[in-house]
């Protein structure tokens, strides 16, 4: 059956703000530490459904009573939206007892099969499930994948969209497991939470990735957990041109020329960059490794660096380099900053697009004089390290790409 694809307001602010809402008949994955407000998001987006006529079906582990109770913390009545069908909650036992299946798996895939057996019998506009971490703790990964895209697959074909949450991988079995949800989903919105002086969780980063679709990209800003009021996202979109220009307009002087006092630091926006933290570059390294393991996707690691300053002939500066290849790669690409060295995770296997990227590092570099760049390039050398068996871990292929004792190519050799 063709279904007109349209957007849904998710009552997600940093969603409805920068995406338009989440796709109907989309399966996103909300994914978080303890204590980050998955469940506050989550009862957001149910209640956004009831706004809109529509029905959530909402399986939780907690006791319904529970869940009532933090709806109020952020001033939901979420009793009232039950007690009118809008919401309807399912608690879902722990996955314990095995008797009478021959293994956890078996089990396992009874509570994906009841989740599509309570949605033919409820018929929901919306799905939640906080959280299905327990519930897809599979032994055989590619069970999971065939259960799981079977089921969800089948609520996706009914127009239903769900929000499946997650707890942060802990492990490289969970992220496994992880990876294969992700594979499937339409999109993936990532918290991290942050504490104040007391320890206490105020909030934190909140990280939207698309998977499929929403071509305005990746988006993250600061949230906050306030209470009557919810999850609350900080992000302002950037301005348009017109507004920008009408306001530049009106700093100019008579002269031509105005103060740089004047600007208004307030109205500045940070663009969403992609170069990303030591920490950051080693998850996402090892989240591809372990989807290599899984799946068979390759990716690669390229390291630059300048050579040793007793071979240097040009001025180019690390700084200057990391900036070069920021302005040369695309968003989707990840770059790290470790020590003297530039990384990129670069997750394409076409050698001409390899090429074409060492070309634009090369035409990019900071100076017009055509015998300086050559200088430049010849300073800049790269190692390019692809996924095999032999790495375990993020740790392992980075000590790899970055070693000095490994033998390094020179930008220059590049055509």
């Amino acid at each position: 059956m063709k279904r007109s694809v349209r957007l849904i307001n998710s009552g997600i602010q940093l969603v409805d703000n920068t995406w338009g809402g989440f796709y109907k008949g989309g399966t996103y994955l909300l994914v978080g530490e303890r204590k980050t407000g998955k469940t506050l998001i989550s009862i957001q987006y149910a209640v956004e459904a009831a706004k809109q006529k529509g029905t959530c079906l909402f399986f939780t582990n907690s006791r319904p009573k529970d869940v009532i109770i933090q709806a109020a913390s952020i001033d939901v009545d979420l009793e009232d939206y039950i007690n009118q069908n809008k919401i309807i909650i399912v608690r879902v036992a722990p996955p314990t007892d095995v008797y009478g299946f021959s293994d956890r798996d078996n089990l396992l895939s009874e509570y994906l099969t009841d989740i599509e057996n309570l949605v033919n019998q409820y018929s929901p506009t919306r799905l939640v499930f906080d959280e299905i971490t327990p519930y897809i703790d599979y032994e055989d990964t590619s069970k999971l994948k065939s259960v799981f895209t079977s089921t969800f697959e089948g609520i996706e074909d009914r127009g239903i969209t769900s929000l499946l949450v997650l707890r942060e991988p802990a492990s490289m079995e969970a992220q496994l497991i992880f990876n294969v949800l992700g594979s499937f989903a339409t999109g993936v919105i990532q918290l991290y939470k942050s504490t104040d002086e007391a320890g206490i969780v105020r909030g934190g980063v909140i990280d939207i990735q698309p998977n499929v679709g929403h071509s305005e990209g990746r988006f993250k800003a600061n949230y906050t957990i306030e209470p009557y009021k919810g999850v609350i996202t900080h992000f302002k979109l950037p301005k348009s041109k017109d507004a920008e220009s009408n306001k530049l307009s009106s700093l100019k002087k008579s002269n031509g020329f105005s103060s740089l006092s004047e600007i208004n630091q307030k109205d500045v926006i940070e663009e969403l960059s992609n170069v990303y933290s030591i920490d950051e570059f080693k998850l996402m390294v090892n989240n591809h490794i372990a989807m290599n393991r899984t799946t068979g996707q390759t990716f690669s690691l390229i390291s630059f660096r300048l050579v040793d300053n007793e071979f240097k002939q040009s001025s180019l500066t690390t700084n200057q380099l990391k900036n070069v290849i920021k302005i040369s790669v695309e968003r989707k690409d990840k770059i790290c900053v470790i020590n003297n060295a530039i990384l990129i995770l670069f997750l394409k296997e076409d050698v001409k697009l390899l090429n074409n990227l060492l070309a634009k590092i090369k035409s990019n570099l900071p100076s017009d004089d055509p015998d300086e760049r050559t200088l430049m390039a010849n300073d800049v050398v790269f190692r390019i390290l692809t996924i095999n068996d032999s790495f375990k871990d993020a740790d392992d292929m980075i000590a790899d790409v970055t070693s000095s004792e490994e033998v390094f190519k020179s930008l220059i050799s590049k055509n």
